[in-house]
């Protein structure tokens, strides 16, 4: 489904990080993404950042799109295609969630949705103070929040996967969600593999059409838009580009 979304409010989520607020409701689940099409520019994937009233994107500025995105205004139009891809399960009894920078963004869906903040404990992580988001809406829906920078400005000073494992082995955990950047979600799965705590983990590729049909995404012959964004650990685990390589735009793989 496309729909024109006009943005109602823009707020400063962190340091180079902008929240958009559309006035149109998104019929989504937790972990979906949509196709933002920014005109005139480019059309990118993006993880909602909210689901439940209205719809959200939460933006870091990287690139051309991003940038762009960033700029944009109360009362400016974009397109919004999908909702695309799964959603977490979230029935299992105990949850961590850990993000790592704007990867909160699903995260906080998630957290959210799961709608009893004695079920779900968050670890939150980012390389210094200033890319620390959504640690108020954290707070407000789950008893235990951490916070961790790399540089030890806020928080715990280490990774936030140093952090998660830290809490793994605290306190017991029947599933562990977790999104970032590759990197962190490669030791993460390492960490929950040594917990032994099952995992899911949503994972991010250049993305064209958000329907399947470009293999843009693709990953071990998996596509990120469809059969993911979110995989299990068992399915990582059998993976043997993750963490190692991924397509570029031409569609041609480049290491990570």
């Amino acid at each position: 489904m496309f729909i024109e979304a006009r943005i109602t409010e823009r707020i400063r989520s962190g340091r180079g990080i902008t929240t958009l607020l559309f006035d149109r409701p998104m019929e989504a689940k937790a972990g979906q993404i949509v196709m933002v099409w920014i005109p005139g520019v480019d059309e990118i994937p993006m993880a909602l950042s909210h689901i439940s009233g209205v719809a959200s994107i939460t933006v870091k500025e990287v690139g051309q799109a991003t940038k762009a995105l960033s700029a944009l205004n109360v009362g400016d139009l974009v397109g919004l295609r999908g909702p695309y891809g799964n959603s977490w399960d979230l029935t299992p009894r105990r949850i961590l969630a850990v993000g790592g920078g704007v990867g909160m963004s699903p995260i906080m869906t998630a957290v959210e949705a799961v709608n009893d903040r004695s079920r779900v404990d968050v670890a939150i992580g980012a390389r210094d103070a200033g890319e620390i988001i959504f640690e108020e809406r954290a707070r407000k829906a789950s008893d235990d929040v951490r916070v961790s920078t790399d540089d030890g400005s806020y928080g715990i000073k280490g990774t936030v996967v140093s952090l998660a494992d830290a809490m793994m082995r605290e306190k017991r955990y029947d599933m562990v969600l977790g999104c970032g950047p590759e990197i962190m979600n490669k030791y993460l799965l390492k960490a929950c593999n040594e917990n032994k705590v099952p995992c899911q983990l949503s994972l991010e590729r250049i993305m064209k059409c958000g329907t399947g049909l470009c293999g843009s995404c693709v990953i071990d012959g998996l596509r990120v838009c469809v059969e993911g964004p979110i995989f299990t650990g068992e399915q990582i685990s059998r993976m043997t580009e993750f963490g190692k390589c991924k397509r570029d735009d031409a569609g041609l793989k480049v290491k990570i």
